[in-house]
C-alpha cells in the first residue's frame, strides 16, 4: 500500500476522531455553562458542528497524509495532529456559549 492511499485510509478515521472529540468538548463546555434546555435539545446542533468539524478535518488530514506523507510520514502525522488540535481548540472555543459569556 502507497503512502498516497494509506491517506485515503487514515483521513476519514482520524476526521471522524476530530469530529467526535470537539462534540464531546463542546457538549462539555455546554453543560458547564447551562447553554439549551437538556442534553436532548443540544443533540441536534452538536451532531450538524460535528459533522462540519469532521469534513474540515477530514481534508486535512487527507492533503497531508496523501501529500506531505509521500516525502515524510512522521511530519505528516505530527501536523495532522496540531492542526486537529487546532481545528477542535478553534471549534469549542467559537461555540462554546452561543449568548455571551454567561459562566
Amino acid at each position: 500500500m502507497t503512502r498516497g492511499q494509506w491517506g485515503c485510509v487514515v483521513a476519514p478515521v482520524a476526521g471522524l476522531a476530530t469530529g467526535v472529540l470537539g462534540s464531546v468538548l463542546l457538549a462539555a463546555a455546554w453543560r458547564a455553562c447551562d447553554v439549551g434546555v437538556n442534553g436532548a435539545a443540544n443533540g441536534f446542533a452538536l451532531i450538524f458542528y460535528g459533522a462540519l468539524l469532521a469534513i474540515v478535518a477530514t481534508a486535512w488530514w487527507g492533503v497531508l497524509i496523501g501529500y506531505v506523507g509521500r516525502w515524510n510520514l512522521p511530519v505528516a502525522l505530527l501536523g495532522g495532529m496540531a492542526g486537529a488540535a487546532v481545528m477542535a481548540w478553534i471549534f469549542v472555543a467559537l461555540l462554546q456559549v452561543p449568548d455571551g459569556y454567561r459562566c
